[in-house]
């Protein structure tokens, strides 16, 4: 008798169903990621949830109840990364789903004031401990034909003054994704890339709504590149891209055609930013505080 062939979306083909699919999501003590493990837990999914605040995690998983388990670790600790995601493949026999999630944002500084310690900082987290998530976990990822999904930002590819590490990393991260989507092609594994603009977590709020001068730099987006979106709708486009194993997913949707046209859009926008007294005053406001 023949195997029945997978289920089928109507617009994008054959559906990669979670259901008993084991995750690992780090940064799921909070934010998108708490909302991810949720999303995919309520979908029939085996949950990892790992964070470095270890009570975090242990409590997002206990809200779960059954199928979903606590990990403490640190994204930029390469030998507990390793650990955590040996226990999990031994733990559940497989490893099908990985998504990098975990990142911090820099304290605001030029890259002329800012300390090089904070600029390591952010780089070690959100592009080094994306590498630490991912490497470990590849072999278990092709031996069960699974999916990895990188976590950038729709900073990557836009103007970075004031925050350039973050953009930076998360324009880095961009390329790990697009790299991990080709080598693993050949396995039959899959991989993808979530961008997202303004999303409401915590650190959002601190980046730019409690801080004077971010809100100053907030109030040179123009609509609908100001749009924000919550946690629970950044971590369902995640929850959806996996479903139909979507090289990248893109939210708010306003960002799309900046990320289409960003060859274009960058080349007049850099030089007009470079030329606003708006934004000189800005820049020197952040170099002065520092």
């Amino acid at each position: 008798m023949k195997p029945l062939p997978a289920p089928l979306d109507r617009l994008t083909g054959p559906v990669f169903d979670v259901r008993g699919k084991v995750v690992l999501v780090t940064g799921a003590g909070q934010g998108i990621g708490r909302e991810l493990v949720g999303i995919l837990h309520r979908r029939g999914a085996v949950i990892a949830a790992v964070d470095i605040d270890e009570t975090a995690a242990q409590r997002a998983a206990g809200q779960l109840g059954s199928r979903a388990y606590g990990f403490g670790a640190d994204v930029t600790d390469r030998d507990r990364m390793e650990q955590v995601i040996g226990e999990v493949a031994d733990r559940f026999g497989r490893l099908d789903i990985v998504v990098a999630n975990a990142g911090v944002t820099p304290v605001p500084a030029t890259l002329r004031t800012m300390e090089p310690g904070d600029f390591d900082r952010v780089l070690n987290i959100n592009l080094t401990g994306v590498f630490n998530t991912v490497h470990p976990a590849l072999d278990e990822i092709i031996r069960s034909g699974g999916h990895v999904v990188v976590v950038s930002s729709c900073a990557a590819f836009a103007p970075g003054m004031g925050g350039s590490p973050y953009m930076i990393s998360k324009a880095a991260v961009e390329q790990l994704g697009r790299a991990l989507r080709v080598e693993l092609a050949a396995s039959g594994a899959t991989a993808g890339i979530a961008y997202f603009g303004l999303v409401e977590t915590p650190m959002t709020h601190a980046m730019l709504d409690a801080d004077e001068l971010g809100r100053r730099i907030n109030d040179l987006l123009p609509w609908p590149l100001s749009v924000r979106i919550t946690a629970e709708q950044a971590a369902r486009t995640i929850a959806d891209g996996i479903s139909r194993r979507a090289p990248r997913t893109i939210a708010p949707s306003g960002w799309q055609p900046y990320a289409l046209l960003r060859g274009v859009i960058n080349t007049v926008l850099d030089g007009r930013l470079a030329a606003d007294s708006s934004v000189h005053d800005i820049v020197r406001a952040i170099e002065k505080r520092r």
